[in-house]
């Protein structure tokens, strides 16, 4: 599925990322995870046969460091998976600046430095993919997710202005949208597996990791060359509509029944 490919995994200490790594490490891939938890990143590397690089996604300077070390390594590029990112959950009116700023940087201007970066390497192996981690949160509205949201808004349309710009390259640029997914970060917030965990996606409860990695791997591979400036949602159809509606719904008669106990108004005549 992707044999020999050499694809790049921001973010890819733990969680999704780690998980898209696991991934596309057993689908054939050759894969650098590059995080600033270096603990974490290194011993996930070590036990995927993967490389791991310290990376701070808001340098331009730590961008060209990664890119042209994996291009001078393997001598091509064929993936980027955008994928590293931070969360907040604050009201607009309670979010400070600074805090919605580092949001912003981290998970919006992360993703542009990314495309930016790696666009020149791709080109000139041919081609390849590129995978931007956005969320539901970019697909409608969550309250207490302005910096967050905002992020994954931009993401979701940076996707598609660089799938334009790409294409001639023969670069495919998809976004992914999560639902709630159990990672570390989401396990603060309850995230927890099993089934009746999250009533409003009408799975009925949180995603895993895997199943996310599962997406990522088919947009990088060829099994999918022809998306791209798509949206993706992992959701457990969480976007699909007011599943919070079912229990009330199920409770009205279905058409052709009587809706009280002798007929339409509740008597025999």
């Amino acid at each position: 599925m992707l044999d020999g490919r050499v694809v790049i995994i921001t973010g890819g200490a733990r969680g999704m990322g780690a998980a898209t790594a696991r991934r596309c490490v057993a689908a054939g891939a050759r894969v650098v995870i590059t995080d600033v938890l270096v603990e974490e990143g290194t011993a996930t590397a070590k036990e995927l046969g993967a490389r791991f690089v310290e990376h701070d996604v808001t340098s331009q300077d730590g961008w060209a460091a990664v890119v042209a070390g994996t291009t001078r390594e393997y001598g091509r590029l064929d993936g980027l998976v955008n994928n590293a990112g931070i969360a907040s959950v604050a009201m607009i009116e309670d979010q400070s600046l600074e805090e919605f700023e580092r949001v912003l940087q981290v998970n919006l201007v992360g993703t542009f430095l990314g495309l930016k970066s790696v666009v020149g390497a791709m080109r000139e192996s041919g081609g390849g993919a590129v995978v931007n981690l956005s969320s539901v949160a970019g697909l409608f509205a969550l309250p207490s997710t302005g910096g967050y949201g905002a992020s994954k808004w931009g993401v979701r349309g940076l996707t598609k202005i660089a799938a334009l710009e790409f294409g001639r390259y023969r670069i495919r640029v998809n976004s992914v949208h999560p639902g709630m997914i159990v990672t570390p970060m989401t396990q603060p917030l309850g995230a927890r597996s099993g089934d009746g965990t999250f009533p409003l996606a009408p799975a009925g409860r949180w995603g895993e990791p895997e199943e996310v990695a599962e997406a990522i791997a088919f947009l990088l591979s060829d099994a999918a060359s022809y998306m791209t400036g798509a949206e993706l949602a992992i959701d457990g159809g969480w976007t699909a509509g007011e599943s919070a509606l079912m229990p009330q719904l199920e409770g009205l008669a279905r058409p052709g029944e009587p809706e009280g106990p002798e007929g339409p108004e509740g008597s025999a005549g």
